[in-house]
């Protein structure tokens, strides 16, 4: 796998990635770790202040998605299957960092556990997710 050329595709290469604003802190087989800088546009309530659920539902699926083509090709398609979250607590107005890690990888499905938390409280788990990818193999 080319890393770096993920790395991009994940920043730059998906408009709605960029418009959010999503970094890659690490990637290797099997694990991505993403980050959303804390901007006042993503906030869904702005009287605790907490982010938006979408924001939270998006990196859920990105990160899950991502780690499981870290175990795969460049060409090959990864396309959402599934996907659960769970919210445990508000994600304050801080930035936001989703874990993710391959729990299975077959030939044409994947599956991921993620873990979203503010940045500056990795222990306090903001929404955990699970998903499912189908994988379609390049040519």
């Amino acid at each position: 796998m080319d890393f770096i050329k993920l790395r991009e595709l994940i920043e730059t290469g998906i408009p709605f990635n960029e418009v959010l604003g999503i970094k890659v802190d690490e990637l290797r087989e099997g694990y991505v770790r993403l980050r959303v800088p804390f901007r006042p546009e993503l906030l869904g309530d702005t009287r605790r202040p907490a982010l938006h659920g979408g924001v939270i539902s998006t990196l859920v699926d990105v990160a899950g998605g991502f780690a499981v083509w870290t175990c795969c090709r460049l060409d090959d398609r990864i396309a959402t299957i599934d996907l659960g979250v769970d919210y445990l607590r508000p994600a304050p107005d801080r930035d936001l960092v989703a874990e993710a890690t391959v729990r299975l990888l077959g030939n044409r499905v994947g599956n991921a556990h993620v873990a979203v938390f503010s940045a500056d409280d990795p222990d306090k788990h903001v929404a955990v997710g699970r998903a499912v990818y189908n994988i379609r193999r390049g040519k």
